[in-house]
This record gives structure tokens, C-alpha cells and sequence, in this order.
């Protein structure tokens, strides 16, 4: 039993038309589904990813009218997401300058080309060069970007905590991951930035973690993350994860049953939301893999209240 790697990452937008313009025009990512929050049906939640929406590809956004995020630590900072090669980082280099803020120029960071910028709601994000590693990287043929410069897929996630003694016990006693490397933080060069890596590694199965007790809390808004979920392969595995958490006294959600995949929902020690997912059964379980993500798509269990939600819900597109 072990974690395979990043299944999907889910950040807040307070802006969800420009956000679908950003992560589909100027990424170049698909939107493989076009759904709701489960948990609060008056809210978006679009599912960005590769063609045909490959556990470990996902960046998703739930739509909250919420003020911008305020930065500090128990959070999740930055996540990265993986294009092909060096010369692919270079033409992100040069087209996000006229295209997003805060476009830093390539470096390198935990041994990968790295280059760092944000969305218009300061979104944190990387693009790092996985030299065709990691799951992933199906070319969609309505992107806007040529397929050898697209997004193949999500890389490492960096996490902020005050206390990196707790997290570390979860991550090696419960979770299975194992310390390989450290870096100095991007945003500061000051503290140690430490690499936990899960399965068989590289750039889609790590979680990087700064410890930064002086910095505030984060206050969870418009740009910030909301949780970072791990890939487990079956419904096996994950049943031996529901186990698996209770007996080492790890609070959880209990299983929940997203429909696209279950999921098993927990908290750090630092107060960071981590969730466990299964690769299956998929996003075309209910949908035509030609033409996901464009109409909304709902639950079994939701589908009743299917005129009551599209009602309050605004266009996009």
C-alpha cells in the first residue's frame, strides 16, 4: 500500500470567468469537468487537466465571492505544473511576461528548470521542466498551445508550517513518504525547503515542505489553496487507507464518494487539508471523453436538483 503521487490540487477563484479564460486560453489546459461543489451546490468547481483529465493532471478551483487570501504559513504556497522540456520553459518565459504577473526568469530548484509567476488573483504557481516524467501529458487538440509547450500534468506542491517536526512524523510513520533532498525557499533563500517523495518519485509524486514558524497563518480566500490530494490506485487500496488512518488515531473524514473518484479527507498537524483519491472510475463515467467539460455535469445523488442549480449559477464562457 502506498501513495503513487499528487492526484489533484483545488484553489479558491473569486473570479470564475477570468479564471477559465486564464487556465484554458493562456495555459492551455482543458476543462475535462464542469461541475459543482458537492459540499455547497451555489459554487462552480471546474476540473482543468490534460486531454483526457489522467489522475495526477488536476487543477481545479471552487467559485467563492471571498476577499483575496492573506499569505503566511499553514498552507499550501505553490504549486508546479510540469511542460516537457527546456525549450518549453523557455516559451512560457516569454509568453507569460505579457501574459501573467509576477514572471520571475528560469532557475533552478530542487534540481529542475523552474520558472515562477501568478494568476491575476495571486495564485502561486510554477512551471517546472520534467523532461517527459510523470503521468500525464496527453495533448488536447483545442488548446490554444502547440502540444510540445502544454501543461503535461501537476509537479511538486510547496507547503508552509510552522512545526515541520509533526508533519514529518505523518508524512514518514503514516503516509509513506520519504525526506530525499532540501532547497533553500524561493521566497525568502533563507529557510530549508525539505522534499518528501512518495512511490517511485520524480516531479508528480513529491511534496515540498518549508518550515517558517515567523511567519502569520494564512487566512484561506481569492488565490489561496484549499487542499492537495494524493493518487491511490483502487478501491482496495483505499479501503486499506480508511484502516490504515484510524489505526494510527489520524482524524478523518470517513469514505466519501465524489462519484469521479472516492476520497478520504484529513487534516496535518499544521491544519493543512490533505485528501487521499482514487484514480478511478474517471471523468468519462458520465461524460463523451469528446466532449468533457462542456455542459455541467452533476452527481447521481445532486441530479434532482439539477434546475435549482443551473439557475444560480453564472456563465463562463
Amino acid at each position: 500500500m502506498e501513495l503513487k503521487g499528487i492526484h489533484h490540487v483545488t484553489a479558491v477563484s473569486a473570479d470564475i470567468a477570468a479564471n477559465h479564460r486564464f487556465y484554458t486560453r493562456t495555459l492551455g489546459m482543458r476543462l475535462v469537468k464542469r461541475s459543482v461543489n458537492q459540499d455547497d451546490v451555489s459554487a462552480y468547481h471546474l476540473f482543468y487537466a490534460d486531454a483526457v483529465g489522467t489522475p495526477g493532471t488536476d487543477l481545479t478551483f471552487f467559485d467563492w465571492p471571498v476577499p483575496p487570501a492573506r499569505r503566511g504559513t499553514h498552507s499550501i504556497v505553490r504549486t508546479q505544473l510540469r511542460v516537457g522540456s527546456e525549450r518549453a520553459l523557455e516559451w512560457w518565459a516569454a509568453q507569460l511576461r505579457g501574459e501573467a504577473g509576477l514572471v520571475a526568469e528560469i532557475t533552478e530548484r530542487a534540481g529542475r528548470a523552474t520558472l515562477d509567476f501568478e494568476d491575476a488573483e495571486g495564485q502561486r504557481l510554477s512551471l517546472v521542466n520534467d523532461a517527459g516524467a510523470g503521468a500525464g501529458g496527453a495533448p488536447w487538440e483545442g488548446s490554444p498551445v502547440a502540444p510540445e509547450y502544454q501543461v503535461r500534468g501537476l509537479g511538486p506542491v510547496l507547503l508552509s508550517v510552522p512545526n515541520l517536526r509533526s508533519t514529518d512524523r505523518l508524512f514518514q510513520e503514516v503516509m509513506g513518504l520519504r525526506p530525499v533532498a532540501e532547497y533553500a525557499a524561493p521566497e525568502t533563500g533563507r529557510e530549508a525547503v525539505r522534499v518528501y517523495e512518495m512511490a517511485q518519485g520524480g516531479p508528480g509524486a513529491e511534496v515540498h515542505v518549508a518550515e517558517q514558524p515567523d511567519l502569520p497563518p494564512a487566512r484561506q480566500g481569492a488565490g489561496s489553496v484549499h487542499h492537495v490530494a494524493f493518487r491511490t490506485p483502487d478501491e482496495q487500496e483505499y479501503a486499506a487507507w480508511l484502516e490504515h488512518l484510524s489505526g494510527h488515531g489520524v482524524r478523518h473524514s470517513g469514505p466519501v464518494d465524489r462519484f469521479w473518484f472516492r476520497s478520504i479527507y484529513f487534516r496535518e498537524p499544521n491544519g493543512i487539508l490533505f485528501e487521499i483519491a482514487t484514480d478511478g472510475p474517471g471523468f468519462a463515467v458520465d461524460e463523451d471523453p469528446a466532449t468533457l467539460g462542456q455542459k455541467v455535469v452533476l452527481p447521481p445523488f445532486l441530479e434532482p436538483q439539477r434546475e435549482q442549480i443551473l439557475r444560480h449559477l453564472k456563465p463562463i464562457d
